[in-house]
């Protein structure tokens, strides 16, 4: 009985080997796969990384200085100096609402004709007026102007020439983000999007194109099981996924010095674990629609546009209405953003990084099952 055993065993991987090897073979002398898993993504991160930033710099500002002042000079320097800002010196507010509607400038500040005597008394005001069509940027734009503001008051105060210095000091800092860089959050989640490109839209592509053209028919006449099956389309596209995940790690810390806080060994763990939920659901949706028009769709609509827009990735969870943020509790990619971030910039975290990876393993438990159910060695559906 023990040598039948250890028979039936080594046959089954025997066959395993064979169908990881051929699968592999298939996948590098397939050109579109390489650079899909591959080359799309390095692409993706450049782009990501580079390209799409939330924070707001060399915004296009028009000071109006009605009556000149060394109160109002010294003011509009601060505006000068930022990096936040690009100011254009206009004469009055006329000429600055024209560049407003020409959209030359997102911001104007005007200071009036009896700014300077006002400072002098300790009643000036600064009026700040922003470019509300994107209400977003429109709001980083009046937080750093008035932050321009703040530190000109604070300047008067050392020198002694505001009534209004108090003994409380007020001392700003981001826990996290210290440098306050956009990129410390969207590159740890540009894990999550490559990942779900290569596990989920790749794997759902190539098996749906497989049941198009046959070559599955050709397994069902072997001795091979659907688990078989499915372990040999999913170790070669496992691998490609791991690869684009050391690519994003890589050029996080090296292209954007994105802190890693926490275990780089648990931050793999989990993104193999969140690998496999990916290949699940390509495994599935590959299974159900045995085409690849519709594999395309259906990945598209249930796994990377959730990945993009519902987990937390761009846009916080909390701010959308309760219904839509209830759904997020089913996509997988809302617990892998939460685990990745906290891994990158806060560290390990045992709360948040056992919750999720508890979350995503029962989940891929799931996709998997439900993926060896609906690979019947049948040519029904």
């Amino acid at each position: 009985m023990n040598r039948m055993e250890e028979n039936r065993t080594a046959a089954t991987l025997r066959r395993l080997r064979a169908l990881i090897r051929k699968e592999g073979r298939q996948m590098l002398r397939d050109p579109s796969t390489i650079l899909m898993g591959v080359f799309l993504p390095v692409l993706m991160l450049l782009l990501f990384g580079y390209g799409l930033s939330l924070d707001v710099r060399d915004v296009p500002v028009a000071i109006v200085v009605e009556s000149p002042s060394p109160e109002a000079d010294n003011l509009a320097s601060g505006f000068t100096l930022s990096p936040y800002f690009a100011p254009v010196f206009v004469r009055n507010m006329a000429e600055a609402e024209e560049m407003m509607l020409a959209r030359r400038a997102d911001c104007i500040v005007h200071l009036a004709g009896d700014f300077g005597r006002n400072a002098a008394q300790g009643s000036a005001q600064v009026q700040i007026l922003t470019r509300g069509t994107d209400a977003n940027r429109a709001r980083l734009i009046q937080v750093y102007a008035q932050g321009a503001v703040a530190m000109w008051n604070l300047r008067r105060i050392d020198r002694g020439l505001s009534a209004a210095a108090g003994p409380v000091v007020i001392e700003n800092r981001l826990f996290y983000n210290d440098a306050n860089d956009s990129h410390y959050f969207l590159v740890p989640g540009l894990v999550v999007i490559i990942m779900t490109l290569t596990g989920a839209f790749l794997t759902s592509m190539v098996v749906a194109r497989e049941w198009e053209r046959g070559t599955f028919e050709a397994l069902f006449v072997t001795p091979v099981t659907s688990w078989e099956i499915l372990i040999g389309k999913a170790v070669p596209y496992f691998c490609l996924g791991m690869v684009g995940f050391a690519l994003c790690v890589g050029a996080a810390e090296v292209l954007f010095s994105v802190p890693l806080r926490g275990s780089l060994l648990l931050l793999t763990f989990g993104s193999m674990i969140y690998m496999l939920v990916a290949l699940g659901m390509g495994l599935v949706i590959s299974a159900v629609t045995r085409s690849q028009f519709l594999a395309s769709q259906f990945a598209l609509l249930t796994s990377f546009l959730p990945a993009t827009l519902l987990s937390g990735f761009l846009f916080d969870l909390r701010s959308m209405p309760a219904a839509v943020e209830m759904l997020t509790h089913i996509i997988p990619a809302r617990y892998y953003v939460s685990f990745v971030k906290t891994v990158f910039l806060t560290g390990n975290v045992a709360c948040v990084v056992l919750e999720s990876l508890g979350i995503l393993a029962a989940m891929a438990t799931l996709l998997l099952y439900l993926a060896q159910a609906k690979t019947r060695k049948s040519l029904e559906k």
